[in-house]
């Protein structure tokens, strides 16, 4: 009997094989999902791959913010310092190499590139620095506050300027306290014009090149600032400055010469910075200060110092 209203025929039932047919596919599935999860290594989702598209943007913006950058801050330089000025100002380099914070933080700050106002052509400096490269400025300059060290053996009257000979007399004082000799002052300033005598001589006897390992020529002479000496050992009578080196004095005054503000100038093995020979006894001042920081820090020369360019010959 059909019931009324009803337009669809009734669906038949499932058998009882079918029953089972369907919960042993069933069984199949889940026992091949759970192997799979077991097999599966436990790794972190992989990144998106190159050609996947950027995240979105976040509502309203136009593009993501550019990172930011935190500026990290120069180191100061000596130049800035109110008290460096101060000193250059009054002429005062002691003052000047304490406010920079010391020797050493002056000699670093100059090697840096980062002191400016700290003038190493200038030769009223402790620090000038006069090789063929760098004649004293002005050419013809002559210090002042020139003056005979006091009981100094003087084979040549010469001069000093007064803190390099005050500070000279203490070294040679104290090589004879400690055993090693007498020590004698052979030359100290050469003016201008009396650099260009010694030079002339040196090359009508030994030509430019010879003149020029040896002999400085007008205006690029240490002798011209005050601030040099050629010493002699003395026992008795005194030897000559080429004899100097052999002797008991030149040892001692090579070990400890940069305690009385002294460093020997053109040291063995230096020629290709300097362009000199080794002369150990030619001795150059840069005060107590600057002296010991040479010293410590194993510097063999005042272009090394101060981050100069080598100066091996002159300028064409």
């Amino acid at each position: 009997m059909t019931v009324p209203g009803s337009q669809h025929a009734a669906r038949p039932r499932p058998t009882g094989r079918l029953w089972a047919a369907v919960a042993f596919a069933l069984a199949l599935v889940g026992t091949a999902a759970t192997a799979i999860a077991l097999a599966a290594p436990d790794t972190p989702p992989s990144a998106p791959a190159a050609s996947d598209p950027p995240p979105p943007l976040p509502e309203g913006a136009t593009a993501l913010p550019p990172p930011t950058v935190t500026a990290v801050p120069a180191a100061a330089s000596i130049c800035g310092l109110p008290d460096v000025l101060a000193g250059l100002a009054a002429g005062d380099d002691g003052a000047v190499i304490a406010a920079s914070g010391g020797a050493f933080a002056f000699r670093q700050a100059i090697a840096a590139g980062s002191a400016p106002c700290i003038p190493l052509a200038d030769p009223a400096h402790v620090w000038v620095v006069v090789n063929k490269q760098r004649p004293c400025d002005p050419i013809d300059f002559s210090p002042s506050g020139l003056g005979l060290p006091a009981g100094v053996r003087n084979l040549g009257d010469t001069e000093l300027r007064v803190d390099a000979g005050a500070d000279l007399a203490q070294l040679l004082a104290a090589s004879a306290t400690a055993g090693a000799g007498e020590v004698g002052l052979d030359s100290g300033f050469r003016s201008f014009s009396m650099q260009r005598s010694t030079y002339n001589a040196q090359v009508r006897a030994r030509g430019v090149a010879g003149a020029d390992l040896i002999s400085a020529r007008p205006g690029f002479s240490e002798h011209q600032t005050g601030l040099a000496a050629d010493v002699v050992a003395c026992a008795g009578g005194c030897g000559s400055i080429e004899e100097f080196a052999a002797t008991a004095q030149g040892a001692w005054i090579a070990a400890h010469a940069w305690e009385h503000g002294w460093i020997v100038r053109y040291e063995d093995g230096q020629t290709p910075v300097t362009g000199y020979q080794p002369e150990p006894w030619h001795l150059r001042y840069v005060g107590r200060e600057l002296a010991r920081a040479y010293h410590d820090g194993g510097f063999r020369t005042l272009e090394e110092f101060f981050g100069l360019p080598a100066a091996p010959g002159y300028a064409p």
